[in-house]
């Protein structure tokens, strides 16, 4: 029934020091480790996987690429639940199992498979599979830090709910002290391996005792932490009007989804604007549209009171206004590249004539990393270093705007609170403008001038961060400030 956090940046050994002992990782563990008095260090392979069926359950960071993809949710749970030589359970039984998770209409959720479920469904059904045996311990490796602030919290309410009617211990892991801060009853902080901090939840956030522990906690992001000075705005840059996307449903008879649904906003130079909303509001699709970087299917948007072309038509002096950072930073660049060729492509096909390896340089500098870093390959950056990378390539053109699809939620809390740093000062040096689409509320109003929020395709609400934050009128606001803690 207790809930123990490990609780560090990325590297730090969380996850090697959680999945080792079970034989889950490439390490090799020594000492001692044990599951209900039965020691876990030296045991062979066979044993080990004895243990795993029978008394831990495991929940991933990703769902999509843990959840297997040809197998339908029902084939999941009745491989759960027979892994340990348990009988097949009965179709009522698989329709409890999903209840209890409360994912709703169970029966139809059953014959799904995980491309079809939202991402909170399939963290969902992640969980039912981890407990369908009866797990002795539960170990979370990152479980909630993929999906949006709501959520974020219904998930972590939901695992809380779990251990204490079942009485599950849990080993939770996350590199956000805040976000285990309800859950668990002891957190273990670590660092390069080892553990630097180790008490009672409450005892810890009133005195923590090591520099590191002040430093996670300081830089987990807050709704009331005091604002830096934003850039002074300038002139209307951006006009989007009543822009409407949809897209095929799978299946021949199955129409269309709508995913943005004549939204609308205008976008200021030096101005920073979060697009922000749950998982599947649209606000990557109506941000991509936005950039052409994606399909439209109605509505106009004006560059300086100009029509920017359609996506098909857009000339070279269109493609360099706009430039993207993507979420996830190693995901984004070529692993064969070396990191000064994937800085320098933008420059190719946008100016050609351009001294490629001084520009290289000098974007370097930009993002605080030294000259040597052009002839590394990504395998070698940390998350935050490429992250940098791919900010360089962003703004190695000299774009007016950037647009920011959830360009920290990959990465740990140290290392995001640089990366909002280092775009604030960018913004402030060049006058950029930045639609920042994200579903951290912290992030927007200590990053963004005035927030936008989606809902179900829709702009529902819009105004000054602050306002929005303290005052929110939506439902959907509303929602989204009480899981960010406000």
């Amino acid at each position: 029934g207790e809930c123990v956090a490990l609780v560090g940046e990325s590297g730090s050994g969380k996850s090697l020091t959680a999945m080792t002992p079970f034989g889950l990782s490439a390490g090799v563990a020594a000492g001692s480790a044990k599951l209900a008095g039965e020691e876990l260090i030296g045991m062979d392979e066979a044993a080990l996987r004895r243990v795993r069926a029978a008394n831990t359950g495991f929940i991933f960071q990703q769902p999509l690429t843990a959840l297997t993809g040809h197998m339908t949710v029902a084939a999941h749970l009745i491989e759960a639940a027979t892994q340990a030589g348990g009988a097949r359970p009965t179709q009522d039984a698989l329709c409890a199992m999903l209840e209890a998770v409360d994912i709703p209409d169970p029966a139809a959720r059953l014959r799904q498979y995980p491309h079809q479920l939202s991402g909170g469904q399939r963290q969902r059904v992640m969980i039912a599979c981890a407990i369908a045996h009866g797990p002795k311990l539960l170990i979370a490796d990152e479980p909630t830090t993929a999906l949006d602030a709501s959520l974020k919290a219904g998930v972590m309410d939901l695992l809380n709910r779990l251990r204490r009617e079942r009485g599950m211990a849990m080993l939770l892991i996350s590199h956000d002290l805040e976000s285990v801060r309800g859950t668990a009853d002891r957190i273990i902080v670590m660092r390069n391996g080892k553990a630097v901090e180790a008490a009672p939840t409450a005892t810890l956030f009133a005195n923590p005792k090591a520099d590191y522990t002040k430093a996670l906690i300081a830089a987990s992001p807050k709704l009331d932490a005091p604002l830096p000075d934003r850039p002074v705005v300038g002139d209307l840059l951006l006009d989007a009007r009543g822009i409407s996307v949809s897209f095929q449903k799978p299946g021949w008879r199955a129409g269309t989804l709508k995913a943005v649904d004549d939204a609308s906003l205008t976008l200021h130079a030096g101005e920073a604007l979060a697009l922000v909303g749950e998982s599947g509001s649209g606000k990557s699709t109506l941000g991509r549209a936005i950039a052409r970087l994606g399909p439209c299917d109605a509505g106009a948007v004006d560059w300086q009171g100009a029509p920017l072309p359609e996506r098909d038509r857009m000339r070279t002096s269109h493609r360099r206004l706009i430039q993207p950072v993507f979420q996830d930073p190693v995901a984004s660049l070529d692993p064969r590249w070396n990191v000064g060729d994937i800085i320098a492509e933008p420059l190719q096909w946008l100016e050609p004539e351009a001294d490629r390896a001084a520009r290289v340089v000098e974007a370097l500098a930009d993002v605080e990393l030294g000259a040597d870093f052009a002839t590394r390959h990504p395998r070698t950056l940390s998350g935050g270093q490429a992250q940098r990378v791919a900010i360089a390539r962003a703004i190695i053109s000299r774009p007016a705007m950037l647009l920011l699809d959830e360009a920290t939620s990959a990465l740990d809390v140290l290392v995001a609170a640089q990366i909002v740093a280092l775009l604030g000062r960018l913004q402030r040096e060049r006058g950029l403008a930045m639609l920042a689409i994200t579903h951290d509320l912290a992030l927007a109003r200590m990053l963004c001038h005035r927030i936008a929020v989606m809902e179900a395709g829709r702009i529902v609400e819009e105004g000054p961060a602050d306002a929005i934050i303290a005052a929110p009128q939506h439902p959907a606001t509303q929602r989204l400030v009480a899981a960010s803690g406000g």
